[in-house]
């Protein structure tokens, strides 16, 4: 992904959630895949899947069981 696609993912991401504190952190090993940050905190990864010329964007949030002890 280059840079304006991994923006413009992150300006939809927080007019999604509503919050300006998200962040898409490129990842230097593969092209295809961003970090979800909030913060300075990694909660997980969004994918890019170009099939049949229609692209899509997964995104995938990892909750450990510890993290929902502090909640």
């Amino acid at each position: 992904m280059d840079r304006t696609e991994i923006n413009n993912l992150q300006d939809y991401l927080r007019r999604k959630f509503g919050t300006q504190t998200i962040k898409l952190q490129p990842n230097m090993r593969r092209k295809e895949m961003v970090e979800v940050m909030i913060g300075d905190e990694q909660i997980g990864t969004l994918y890019k899947d170009v099939e049949d010329g229609e692209t899509s964007y997964t995104v995938t949030i990892s909750i450990l069981d510890i993290d929902l002890e502090e909640a």
